[in-house]
């Protein structure tokens, strides 16, 4: 619905915590107006079809059943109000029942006045014989003829004829607060409607806020006397209220659907001189509707007047929007235009960033691989320096006591004896005390590395060392490769082979491999080594 759109925006100029809570209790009401009138619809389908079944002879039934869809149809459609309240005077004359007659006419009066047709309303009015009338319709009567009159004192709102039109509305406004119970709510609400009228308004405000809050009204009296109560605030300095009253208004208006209905447009003229042109434009479409939905004259020719302000105003709001906007997306873009750049910067500088994290990583990957490889060829000199030192250490003394024993002989002239020494030294055993001492260093050093070693081949072509022995040659050639030693004139002069030799070696080794080339060696050179104490 439109108003909802008004409601929404009204919602932001009017910050204070009630009315904003009134606003939204308003939303889920107007969710639910067709829900009301169809409830209503259904009230007047049952009522007709009661009608139906009355005979043509019953006139008073008919009667009885005319008024209650009079009642329901006078604040809701004008056009089918008074086709009931014609049914009404004809059903009077065919009872040849005067009070009745004249009771149709004062139910045909208040809808042609509700309709904005005065001069009609004041024909039907003529001949009814009021003294006929009981106090209730009576207080009817003059109520219509008040309201006529005041309406036509604000619609002429002039020096001439407004005054006596107002003077006339006090005295049937008065005969009608006679003909009232006292504190009931008529007698009520026309005090005060007479006080607001004729500018008492302290006094009007007492009165209506004494029937909001010490009676019990329905929902079309609650509309009636907040709307009105908003009327009065508007002449003084309390117009902070018009808003919540009115809203509160309209919701009773949508609960009794009644369309007859004069709070939605007055809000939307007071939203008008506040300012809020797209929202009052918006309320005014819809009081427009509620009008043309009734038939409701009068109200029509008031929106009429004020629709082509508010809409030529909505036009120039409308068009300044689109300058705005145009403007806020115009900066909106160019701020977009330096986000894209900025983020394309951003975007270069953090590929270069990320390339030279890259670097940086790759290059610490590196100085770590090296780190690792030195720390491991120092952890294996120092353990072979240890071991070997003490090797040395120990052929320097045998050396030692050699020398000694041959000096001894040659000096008492043994040379025989000298020869003996000689014979009892053993360089075979010698050697293999060192590629002894070799393989269990090495293996303390490096303790998977046959394990590692044989995972390179097939297992028929696996070397394992036998039963007495640590490594064999195979395995000592690549074991010193593993050592850093990968000259093949070194490796050959340490196992005393020819260079020819081991190099056959190597390639009948590598020839079986299920890697080959470089790849075989980066396999052996990747084999971890361990501290003496068994940790990685």
């Amino acid at each position: 619905m439109l108003i909802l759109f008004f409601i929404s925006a009204a919602y932001n100029a009017f910050s204070d915590s009630k009315t904003n809570d009134l606003f939204d209790d308003l939303k889920l009401e107007l969710n639910k107006k067709k829900v009301y009138d169809h409830q209503k619809e259904v009230r007047i389908k049952n009522l007709k079809h009661t009608l139906t079944n009355i005979p043509l002879y019953n006139f008073k039934d008919q009667f009885n059943l005319c008024n209650k869809l009079y009642d329901e149809y006078k604040s809701y459609q004008y056009d089918s109000a008074y086709v009931y309240s014609a049914k009404l005077q004809e059903l009077s004359l065919a009872m040849h029942d005067k009070s009745k007659e004249d009771f149709s006419k004062i139910q045909i009066g208040f809808i042609l006045l509700s309709s904005g047709m005065f001069k009609e309303t004041f024909d039907s009015m003529r001949g009814i014989n009021v003294r006929n009338l009981n106090d209730s319709v009576k207080m009817e009567y003059f109520s219509i003829f008040t309201r006529a009159y005041y309406d036509l004192a604000s619609y002429d709102n002039d020096r001439h004829y407004a005054a006596n039109y107002k003077e006339q509305a006090n005295k049937y406004i008065d005969s009608a607060i006679a003909l009232s119970r006292p504190g009931s709510y008529d007698n009520v609400y026309l005090m005060g409607f007479k006080k607001f009228r004729n500018g008492n308004y302290d006094a009007a405000i007492v009165d209506f806020n004494n029937l909001l809050n010490q009676h019990k009204l329905t929902a079309h009296q609650y509309a009636i006397v907040t709307s009105t109560l908003a009327n009065v605030y508007l002449n003084t300095p309390q117009k902070n209220k018009c808003i919540e009253l009115l809203i509160k208004a309209t919701i009773s208006d949508i609960q009794s659907s009644t369309k007859e209905t004069v709070a939605l447009f007055w809000l939307a003229e007071l939203l008008y001189k506040e300012g809020d042109i797209k929202n009052a434009y918006t309320a005014l479409q819809n009081a427009l509707a509620d009008a043309d939905f009734y038939g409701a004259r009068q109200r029509k020719v008031q929106i009429g007047t004020l629709l082509p302000i508010v809409a030529s105003e909505k036009l120039a709001f409308i068009e300044r929007e689109e300058n705005r906007f145009i403007i806020f997306f115009s900066l909106i873009a160019l701020l977009a235009i330096l986000v894209i750049v900025t983020l394309g910067i951003l975007f270069k500088q953090l590929r270069k960033l990320k390339t030279k994290e890259k670097i940086i990583d790759d290059k610490n990957v590196q100085l770590e691989k090296i780190n690792e490889k030195l720390l491991e060829g120092t952890k294996i000199k120092e353990d072979y320096i240890g071991y070997f030192f003490n090797v040395i250490s120990g052929y320097i003394l045998q050396l030692e006591r050699i020398k000694r024993s041959v000096d001894t002989k040659l000096a008492i002239k043994k040379y025989d004896d000298i020869q003996i020494m000689a014979d009892k030294i053993n360089i075979k055993k010698e050697r293999d005390t060192l590629f002894y001492t070799f393989d269990h260093v090495f293996i303390k050093i490096f303790p998977n590395f046959i394990e590692e070693f044989n995972s390179l081949f097939n297992k028929d072509d696996q070397i394992w060392p036998k039963e007495h022995e640590v490594l064999t040659t195979d395995l000592r050639i690549f074991a010193l490769m593993r050592m850093g030693i990968s000259d093949t004139e070194t490796v050959a002069n340490i196992l005393e082979y020819s260079e020819k030799t081991i190099y056959v070696y190597k390639m009948r080794i590598k020839a079986r491999a299920l890697v080959h080339g470089d790849s075989f060696d980066q396999r052996i050179m990747a084999i971890k080594a361990v501290d003496i104490d068994g940790k990685p």
